[in-house]
């Protein structure tokens, strides 16, 4: 098994557990596989997730609070 994948018979858990959807457009966002951009104060609060194309279109700053977006990983 491979450190990047986290699928199959051997994961630590159900898909469920690492996809998260865009506060914007609604897209699901698996966290393993895709650049997701998350607010540091509102991504508890508010689960605000954003897809690449949406934090680009909000100029990488949140828009419920206006601090710079974070780039979120799963695997370090």
């Amino acid at each position: 098994m491979t450190i990047g994948k986290v699928r199959g018979l051997n994961s630590s858990g159900h898909k469920g557990w690492f996809t998260v959807y865009c506060r914007i457009c609604g897209k699901p966002l698996d966290l393993t596989k895709d650049v997701v951009y998350a607010c540091p104060n509102c991504k508890d609060k508010y689960e605000a997730y954003f897809c690449s194309a949406d934090a680009r279109r909000v100029g990488y700053k949140c828009p419920f609070c206006g601090k710079p977006l974070e780039i979120v990983s799963v695997i370090k």
